[in-house]
């Protein structure tokens, strides 16, 4: 039989999603990630925001037109926060963000298989992404996770180690709800991954991570890839009180110069919200010059989204209009720094890996994050020097130098 196992959300959920396709090919199913027929789907929802709930929902008659007679099982963060949605719409099975092994037990008893306990990830790109921790105990205003994904526990350093040791994938995306809050320090890891002869990434962190000791060992990995996603959500300090943000403006603005100190190349980038329920136009004002000054690479922009369960839920929202317009002008200054920092490399040469095809090009990544496309038929996986020659698309075209 076939199941397809589909992911809405952020990269903790594809990281779960693959340990879950792994699981049921050990039971001899045959498994993918893209919509398509299947005997029998498994959707991982999320509920970041209002948008990604209804499209959690959406997804049962979406799978459904591919093959009506499917059974569908419903895990992650959507179905966590609301079950009897799911339910009512006739699922096989539903369990919750902390439950994917009881998908994985759902599943086999359906359809009479000997079930198997979680194993590492199916890994089929380039980039592994390796979950070290789940849950957050941060709860900002705005964020519904935490009580979703509870309360937060780290892996073991060995266990990480086993997984990166069995994937051959040339990339780790070290990855989880809240990194930077690593039991012992995100640098007693990094420290243990200094002999490991692949490219470490490392996903989205808090200014409370940023240290000369976590920067220090990261300079000591054989290939890190200097990109820090710095979550930022706004410029403003006031509204960064209202958001329970832990830090200032002129304190996230000194993480930014600490990174750029041990790596001058690096690309910083951030997410930040437009229309939180408190923020002014000068607040917002106040996101836009930020972006400069901290010389961003890139910009997750989205318009704040009130959820229930939150505190900033019994906030007024602004108007609509305003979210949006304020949302435009985020995005256009977002493109604009993205250009700029491109900008600044062309002319040098960078490594790259390559990752897929795109119509007559090959595209990867440099390691500070630059979207590159290469003329010609490179090999997925394989790292290559090329030189940035110009704009192109939404990165920099370049030519191979090896």
């Amino acid at each position: 039989m076939r199941a397809v196992v589909f992911t809405l959300g952020c990269k903790v959920n594809e990281a779960e999603s693959a340990s879950i396709m792994a699981a049921l090919e050990e039971m001899g199913v045959e498994t993918g990630d893209s919509l398509g027929y299947a005997d029998a789907y498994i959707l991982n929802t999320c509920a970041v925001t209002r948008e990604a709930e209804r499209k959690s929902r959406q997804l049962i008659s979406r799978v459904k037109k591919f093959n009506p007679a499917a059974d569908v099982f419903v895990c992650g963060c959507a179905s966590e926060k609301d079950k009897q949605s799911f339910i009512a719409r006739g699922v096989a099975a539903v369990a919750g963000a902390r439950e994917k092994q009881k998908i994985i037990d759902a599943f086999a008893a359906r359809y009479n298989l000997n079930a198997t306990a979680m194993p590492y990830p199916k890994q089929t790109k380039t980039r592994a992404f390796v979950k070290i921790q789940d849950g957050c105990n941060n709860f900002c205003s705005y964020c519904i996770i935490p009580y979703l994904r509870g309360r937060e526990v780290s892996r073991p350093v060995e266990d990480i180690l086993r997984e990166i040791a069995a994937t051959d994938c040339p990339e780790i995306v070290l990855n989880g709800i809240n990194i930077s809050s690593y039991e012992g320090g995100l640098e007693t890891l990094t420290d243990a991954l200094a002999a490991v002869d692949k490219r470490i990434r490392l996903g989205s962190l808090e200014c409370s991570a940023i240290t000369d000791r976590l920067l220090a060992s990261l300079t000591r990995l054989k290939d890190f890839a200097p990109q820090f996603h710095l979550s930022l959500q706004s410029g403003s300090n006031a509204v960064l009180r209202a958001m329970n943000r832990h830090y200032t403006r002129e304190e996230y603005l000194e993480k930014c110069a600490e990174i750029y100190k041990y790596f001058p190349d690096a690309a910083i980038t951030t997410d930040i919200i437009a229309g939180f329920a408190t923020e002014t136009e000068e607040d917002f004002e106040n996101s836009l010059s930020i972006i400069d000054e901290a010389g961003f690479a890139r910009i997750h922009a989205f318009a704040f989204s009130p959820r229930e369960g939150t505190a900033a839920f019994k906030l007024k929202d602004l108007p609509p209009d305003v979210k949006s317009e304020r949302l435009h002008r985020l995005l256009k200054a977002a493109d604009a720094c993205s250009e700029k920092f491109n900008s600044r490399f062309l002319g040098t040469e960078r490594e790259i890996i390559a990752e897929e095809t795109v119509g007559d090009y090959t595209a990867g990544y440099t390691d500070n994050y630059i979207r590159v496309y290469t003329q010609g038929n490179l090999t997925a996986g394989e790292k290559y020097r090329v030189k940035l020659i110009k704009l192109f698309k939404d990165g920099v075209l370049a030519v191979n130098e090896r």
